[in-house]
């Protein structure tokens, strides 16, 4: 288990993994179809795409949450 301190670093390697995995499978798809090459594609497409999500997440993220609070109305204590 890693300390709670960790939690925004993990939270953003999760979401950009999961992320780069469908939306590269999804274009690796309508790229290649499902061939015999398919699953090497995919890998190849997701990795680079998985380094590069990753920072972004991490830039975006606090962004992210600041206009989710805007939108959002605050609950009563």
């Amino acid at each position: 288990m890693f300390p709670v301190k960790f939690a925004p670093v993990l939270f953003a390697l999760l979401l950009s993994g999961m992320m780069s995995l469908i939306v590269s499978g999804i274009a690796t798809y309508k790229h290649a179809g499902l061939s015999e090459a398919f699953g090497q594609l995919w890998i190849n497409a997701w990795l680079p795409s998985w380094l590069i999500a990753f920072p972004v997440v991490m830039i975006v993220a606090p962004g992210a949450r600041r206009i989710v609070g805007a939108l959002v109305r605050k609950e009563a204590a």
